[in-house]
């Protein structure tokens, strides 16, 4: 699916919206929606904190969701916006999900230097050698994710 930049561009800053009400929701700054056909089809937010549970990354809750609710033929025609670069976790779920294409804010190296501990493992590494990986699409907006971050991660 092809995307004009001023779409790129909003559904970026719709991801960094729903980090941020992450955040206000008492959980670390990860946003994420699924678009397809040119619409938002779903949201999510990380939820770790509130569900106590880490594997509860945003890509993950809409991965999961996703996969819930979607056809493949969907799926395989959706494109996932997320906040920060998918880790190595979620890149395995994006590409066992059948999603094709994912796009990105803050990339996993800028948050490693942004919060210390860290998996800083780049999703495209995570893809490498494998067949028929989605393609990934980032830093966008990186300046406006990494701020997010740089926010959150200096309270702590």
């Amino acid at each position: 699916m092809e995307l004009t930049a001023k779409q790129n561009i909003s559904w970026m800053q719709r991801a960094l919206e729903l980090a941020h009400t992450s955040v206000v929701a008492g959980n670390h700054p990860f946003g994420a929606l699924l678009v397809l056909d040119d619409k938002v089809v779903l949201e999510a937010e990380n939820t770790v904190n509130i569900d106590s549970d880490v594997t509860r990354h945003a890509e993950m809750n809409a991965i999961s969701q996703a996969c819930r609710t979607m056809s493949d033929s969907d799926l395989g025609r959706s494109i996932l916006f997320t906040s920060t670069e998918p880790c190595a976790m979620c890149a395995g779920a994006l590409y066992w999900s059948g999603i094709k294409t994912v796009v990105y804010g803050c990339s996993a190296k800028t948050l490693g230097e942004i919060a210390g501990a860290s998996l800083k493992c780049h999703s495209r590494d995570v893809f490498d050698g494998a067949v028929n990986s989605p393609e990934v699409y980032g830093p966008l907006l990186e300046g406006d994710a990494a701020a997010q971050h740089e926010s959150y991660w200096a309270r702590l």
